[in-house]
């Protein structure tokens, strides 16, 4: 079960995530709009100051859209 009061802070956390990153919000609202096909490569890199990029990626599965489906439902 799911506790209220953890939801809650969560929704307060992901408020300010949006205001601090409306570009990511919106790339990951239209990419999600629709379903990524299964065979699709979500690739993410990271750049901390003064280091090297570091890149991972991978193929989704249907696992995945599962998941996905799931936490689209779960915001509804």
């Amino acid at each position: 079960m799911v506790n209220p009061m953890d939801m809650m802070k969560a929704a307060g956390i992901m408020k300010k995530f949006q205001a601090n990153h409306p570009k990511v919000v919106s790339f990951l609202q239209h990419e999600l709009s629709t379903s990524i096909p299964i065979g699709s490569v979500i690739e993410v890199t990271v750049t901390k100051p003064g280091e090297s990029p570091v890149t991972t990626n991978f193929r989704v599965l249907q696992d995945d859209v599962e998941m996905v489906e799931a936490l689209k439902n779960m915001h509804k």
